[in-house]
């Protein structure tokens, strides 16, 4: 019975152990860096097509640190169950240049609301963005990229870029 115990007793200290490292990563993830992946044409040149493997950082976020230039993920205003992978071009109260995403469109200027980011992909030509669905509420923008880690001849420090 004694070794009955000592193994039950080993178990729920393992266990306890083991639950502590979950909650631990689960609030690491959440709060601090995760890694994502960014599919689609949208952000060529700056990422591949088939998909980068990308080191998000949430603190830029929540300490409202994030700059035009920055690439940032994002929930889709369209449908919040994607993530987006886009550039910062402009917070509130800025005004941004629109170029017309059709041949017969208009160039147009847009002063972002209060709250709200600007975000377009890289790929003006292939990218559903803010020039599509307007801009987008601060609270979305889940964090900044800052980080390449796939593919490896990619490796590295994702940068700031004038937009």
């Amino acid at each position: 019975m004694a070794a009955w115990r000592a193994l039950m007793k080993e178990a729920w200290e393992r266990s306890v152990v083991f639950t502590q490292f979950l909650c631990f990563l689960h609030v690491f993830s959440n709060h601090v860096c995760q890694v994502h992946q960014c599919l689609g044409p949208s952000m060529l040149p700056t990422f591949n097509i088939a998909g980068d493997i990308l080191l998000l950082e949430h603190l830029s976020v929540k300490f409202e640190k994030v700059r035009p230039g920055d690439v940032v993920m994002a929930r889709s205003p369209v449908n919040p169950r994607l993530m987006v992978c886009k550039r910062v071009l402009g917070l509130e109260g800025d005004r941004v240049t629109v170029l017309p995403t059709t041949s017969k469109g208009q160039i147009r200027h847009v002063v972002v609301p209060k709250g709200h980011v600007w975000l377009q992909g890289d790929n003006i030509y292939n990218s559903t963005d803010s020039r599509h669905y307007g801009p987008v509420p601060y609270a979305l923008v889940q964090g900044k990229v800052c980080y390449r880690i796939w593919p490896l001849e990619g490796l590295g420090p994702v940068g700031n870029r004038t937009p």
